[in-house]
This record gives structure tokens, sequence and C-alpha cells, in this order.
């Protein structure tokens, strides 16, 4: 699935992935006018509006992308209607020839850990049957509970060549407060057994995770290609960082959410990438779904709240071209 995801990248020259994390607040009124009037307001209304919200939005820019990244709570704080919606969503999009990113951060003791890689990129039996109960191409993992908590996902990714996106450096403000507190090497010798000995240096916690994100990748190697199905989250607000997290992680594609309105751009995301143009793709969500509802793009209006989207995302595509100097 990597591959297809370089491959889909090449197709469209936009390393852009859209972040589909719908809130109500975003779904225009006629929209949830329809839904409500077919089914209340109730939870299946919601479930109603955010899907059809959603195919909106792909139909406006599906071509220009070459892929999504569904974020489940969104869908979930609708109970089983939002996960119904969710399930429609991934579905359609794969329809229309995009690559899906489940943007569910799990991440849990070994037999957890396993349901969650079973549920979102394996198959689950069920008797002498088996079946794809959300099956999307890639998912977000949280490792911070360890080994035992990641390798249930590189079974799964090696078993159905699907691929995982590990929390490294993430774009939120208070993302510093533990990923970069300085740990001593030999301190987490006993953990991975990567480091230790007289390496006792002061070095942030996430160096150390994409240390270990690395490890990981160089076990899960498609036959062909550059890029390991293990990839990593490394925020467009922490520029710096990620210019190091791209040396100690050469092999991983980089995930990078942050763009825009969190106030990432695309002179920020140089390092992310290789010399060859590749190696990460650039997450935007509210920017783009929610574009209408931004001055910039205001003259749409609600009714052309898709248009709207594909505006922006063609705006972010340029950006990201003139940095890279495409």
């Amino acid at each position: 699935m990597i591959n297809r995801l370089i491959s889909k990248i090449r197709k469209t020259n936009a390393p852009i992935v859209v972040g589909l994390d719908p809130m109500m607040k975003m779904v225009p009124e006629y929209i949830q006018k329809a839904a409500f009037a077919e089914y209340g307001e109730t939870l299946e209304g919601a479930g109603e509006a955010i899907w059809q919200f959603n195919k909106g939005i792909v139909d406006a820019i599906y071509d220009l992308i070459p892929a999504v990244k569904p974020q489940i709570a969104m869908y979930e704080q609708f109970g089983i209607p939002g996960l119904a919606a969710f399930r429609k969503t991934v579905d359609y999009c794969h329809e229309k020839g995009l690559v899906v990113i489940g943007d569910i951060k799990r991440g849990d003791i070994g037999s957890t850990s396993e349901a969650y890689a079973v549920g979102h990129l394996g198959k689950v039996q069920v008797g002498s049957k088996s079946y794809s109960a959300f099956d999307e191409d890639f998912a977000t993992v949280n490792p911070y509970m360890g080994s035992d908590n990641v390798k249930p996902f590189l079974k799964v990714c090696q078993e159905e060549k699907k691929g995982i996106f590990v929390l490294v450096k993430t774009s939120n403000p208070s993302s510093g407060e533990l990923q970069d507190r300085l740990i001593k090497a030999r301190d987490m010798a006993s953990g991975s057994g990567e480091r230790g000995g007289a390496d006792s240096m002061d070095r942030p916690l996430y160096e150390i995770v994409g240390e270990q994100v690395a490890a990981w990748g160089e076990s899960c190697m498609p036959e062909e290609g550059e890029y390991s199905y293990v990839g990593a989250v490394v925020g467009a607000t922490y520029p710096e960082q990620g210019k190091i997290l791209r040396r100690i992680m050469p092999k991983a594609f980089i995930l990078v959410p942050g763009y825009g309105a969190q106030g990432g751009k695309g002179a920020d995301l140089i390092h992310y990438f290789d010399e060859d143009g590749l190696g990460a793709i650039v997450n935007s969500s509210r920017g783009i779904i929610a574009a209408y509802q931004q001055e910039a793009y205001a003259r749409f209006g609600e009714r052309g709240y898709a248009d709207a989207s594909r505006a922006a995302v063609l705006a972010m595509k340029e950006d990201i071209s003139s940095a890279l100097g495409h």
C-alpha cells in the first residue's frame, strides 16, 4: 500500500491528504435539514448529515489528491450511526480511487492492539468466514505503551501489505510536555535494547521514538520500494524537529499534520521531504473541509461548500509545490 500511495502522489503531483474530520457546525444548514427531515434530530440524522457532507467534498476533490484521512472520533461521537457513516465514507473514497488513512491513534497491550489492528487494517474471523470491518489502508498508532503495543500492527501490515503512521512528534501545542522531555539514552536501554552502555547523552524523547520507528520499519519493508510500511507522524508546526527526524527515519514516510488551520505552511515543510520530493504527505482538515466558512472562500457560500474545498486544495497544492520548487 505504501507503493500505491507513492504512485498516487506522483500521478496527482500532490503530496496532500485531506482530513475528513466533520463537525456538525461545519455541515451546511441545507444538508442538516434534509437529513433531519428523513431521520429526525437523532444520531441517525447526524450520521446521514456528515455522510452527505463528506460525499460532496470527496466528489469535488478526488481527482486532485492521493488520499484522505477520516478522524474516527468525529464519527464515534454519534455512536453506531456515526461509525456507519465512517465506514460508508471509507468505502466511497475507495470507490473514487483514494488511499484511506484511518486516523484512529490506537495502541494498547498486545491482545487489545491485535484487535485494533485486525478491525481497522486486517480481517476478523467469524466462523469459517473472514471480514474487513473498517478496511482502511493505513492507520495512525500511538506507540507509548511500547513494542508489544505496535507489533500486532506490524504483523497485520505484513500480511495485508498495508501501513501505519506512528505518532512521533505531534502538531498540538502541548506535545512538548512529554515528547520534548530530555532522556538519557542509557535510561532507555532496558526498554528498547537499542542503546545503552556509556552513551548517556540527553536527548528528546521524540528522537528515541523516531529511532524505534526506524527499527520497526526495517523489519517491515515491502518486497520492492524504498519506504517501509511503518511511517511516522511529525507535525508541520515543528519544522526543526521535522528536519532531525527526517534524518533519523530515512525509510519512513512522514504524515505531516498541522498545515493551515494550525499554522503550518509550505515553506516549513521542505526538510520533511527527501531530495526527490517524496517521503512526506501533508494533511489539512478543517482548512479544506470548512473552507467555505473562511473569508478567503466566503464567495462560494453554503451551497458551494464543496467547490470551496476544491479551491482550497488547489491553493494548498500550489503552496507546497512552490516551497518544494516544483
